[in-house]
């Protein structure tokens, strides 16, 4: 991906012509973020962003950990949810971290390797998260309109394949994407408006018409966004169809807390990253793509396990299990 490219990196240069024949390599971004706003305002969200960034790791670790040692959680639900954790974690630890020490430095630069990267993870993590969410969907439409075949069809086989399938989707997609983000030159300017490397912000940066760019991962979201949400969609449609066909039964409760979690979920990350990734550039700007952003990347990933563990009374016995095991072994320790 190295390549020569020239660009106007300073105000004082932004008055003279670009000569992309002199070749110039691009080595550097900078990251605006959040470097308009005065030093209280910056210690204030400091202090804001790094407690949610610590209580979504906490969170999420949580979930990881007792969906992946707690035996009664032994369930393909449970094993969604402990990677949709997982992926979690990635998620906000690509971006936060990063926008935290910048908050607190002077340096917003960031290398244009350093920004490739970036993208990439972001890329691969959320496109694998969003095809996991539509498997969750899939799911529960299993388990509860067809409950006498659910252990067969919902097998640990198929559900290792079905996490695979997410994992290697996002791994490719990103591939593809990325290369459409770094295709073209860039020598318009290298600000971008953002706390992080956001494609369509990055692409508008570029050289030449990068329409085709924003074209293609258009029409990419449409596949990785609108696929997924037509399947969550059509389950959960059939879900509701079934539960309301049945008579009154004391699990129909039960039965509509999880589907919401879930598709509180769905709906927060959806939202965000379609705004972010579907709408046409000109109706984007600062104001209005770092609140989306922020969305997606650090409040959605807080949400999922608090969504989950106060709507579900099986993650809420397992965390005071898990709890009740981690202050014994302290107090024996002692």
């Amino acid at each position: 991906m190295a390549a020569q490219y020239t660009i106007r990196a300073s105000p004082k240069q932004a008055s003279k012509p670009v000569d992309l024949r002199n070749g110039s390599t691009v080595t550097e971004f900078v990251l605006v973020g959040f470097e308009q706003s005065s030093p209280s305002a910056r210690a204030l969200l400091f202090a804001l962003f790094l407690a949610l960034y610590s209580l979504a790791m906490a969170m999420n670790g949580l979930i990881i950990f007792i969906t992946w040692t707690d035996p009664r959680l032994n369930s393909p639900m449970y094993f969604f949810l402990g990677h949709l954790s997982f992926l979690d974690v990635c998620f906000i630890t690509t971006t936060i971290p990063q926008m935290l020490v910048h908050l607190i430095v002077k340096n917003h630069i960031v290398s244009f390797v350093s920004c490739m990267t970036q993208m990439y993870l972001v890329f691969c993590v959320g496109v694998a998260e969003c095809i996991l969410l539509a498997f969750m969907a899939y799911d529960r439409y299993v388990a509860i309109c067809h409950p006498l075949t659910y252990a067969q069809v919902m097998s640990r086989q198929v559900c290792v394949s079905l996490v695979s399938t997410a994992w290697s989707f996002g791994l490719i997609n990103g591939i593809m994407l990325e290369y459409m983000s770094f295709r073209n030159p860039f020598c318009r300017d290298n600000h971008i408006e953002n706390f992080f490397c956001e494609a369509p912000i990055v692409i508008a940066l570029s050289c030449g018409d990068p329409q085709f760019s924003l074209r293609v991962i258009f029409a990419d979201a449409i596949v990785v966004l609108l696929s997924p949400m037509a399947l969550i969609v059509i389950s959960y449609a059939r879900i509701l169809a079934s539960i309301l066909g049945k008579a009154f039964s004391s699990s129909r409760g039960k039965t509509f807390s999880t589907c919401a979690s879930h598709l509180t979920v769905v709906i927060f990350l959806y939202t965000s990253a379609m705004f972010s990734y579907m709408n046409p550039r000109s109706t984007h700007g600062p104001d209005k793509d770092k609140p989306f952003s922020l969305l997606y990347t650090i409040i959605t990933p807080m949400c999922n396990p608090i969504i989950y563990s106060f709507r579900n009374k099986e993650m809420k016995g397992a965390m005071v299990r898990a709890l009740g095991r981690s202050s014994l072994s302290q107090t024996e320790s002692v």
